[in-house]
Formats: C-alpha cells, sequence, structure tokens
C-alpha cells in the first residue's frame, strides 16, 4: 500500500497577500483559486517539480496564521536557491552547514517558516 503526501495546510490570514507571495515571489504555480461560497475560499499552489501541493485560503483552516514550522522542501542548490529568494525580495537565512545537508530558511507574509534542505551525499 502506498501512501503519498499530496497537501498541506498552510495557515495563512490574507488569501491574497499569500497568493501573492507564493507565486509571485516564489514563482509557485497556482493549481486551484476557488470561493465555495463567502467565508470559504481554496487557494492550492505547487511549488516547480514537487508532488505535493499547499493549500490556503479562508475558513479552510483551525490553526492560527504564522503557525506553521516543521515543513522541510528538499532543493538542488542552497545557494542558488537562496540567491533566488534574495532576487525576489524574499528575507532567506544563510546557508547553514550541517554534516546531513545545508539548509535554508525563509518565512511567508504571515511567518510560517519554510526549511529548505540541500541533501549531501555521504561518501
Amino acid at each position: 500500500m502506498d501512501y503519498r503526501i499530496e497537501l498541506i495546510f498552510v495557515p495563512v490570514s490574507d488569501a491574497d497577500r499569500a497568493k501573492e507571495f507564493y507565486e509571485g515571489k516564489l514563482g509557485w504555480n497556482v493549481d486551484h483559486d476557488y470561493t465555495v461560497q463567502p467565508g470559504l475560499r481554496f487557494v492550492q499552489v505547487t511549488p516547480p517539480g514537487s508532488a505535493c501541493s499547499i493549500a490556503f485560503g479562508e475558513g479552510i483552516s483551525e490553526d492560527e496564521p504564522g503557525s506553521m514550522r516543521n515543513v522541510q522542501v528538499v532543493i538542488d542548490d542552497a545557494d542558488a536557491t537562496r540567491a533566488a529568494l534574495l532576487d525576489a525580495g524574499v528575507e532567506a537565512s544563510d546557508v547553514d552547514e550541517q554534516a546531513w545537508g545545508r539548509f535554508v530558511t525563509f518565512s511567508d507574509p504571515d511567518g510560517n517558516r519554510w526549511t529548505l534542505q540541500q541533501i549531501v551525499r555521504q561518501g
């Protein structure tokens, strides 16, 4: 039996601001932006090359905006990704060198924190 994580909910306070950040600054693809009814809006966004999307909007999460802290995304090159974030106007940490990976972090406008990991092959 396969288990595939395909959607992660990200709690935001303003769906339009979040959409502008994820689409406009990060370049993630907007798959859906649908208002089901007043107070219920679903926006789904997918990072390039990812099999897992994120969702945010209105009326879809009980979590406090900005409370997401534990999602890690694998990237090919920490230096290039950090440079691209900075070029897009996104504040990003310096590259944190560890034996098991090279890490960069950034936050969305609500403070949801993303950790990016370049995997370092042992050998």
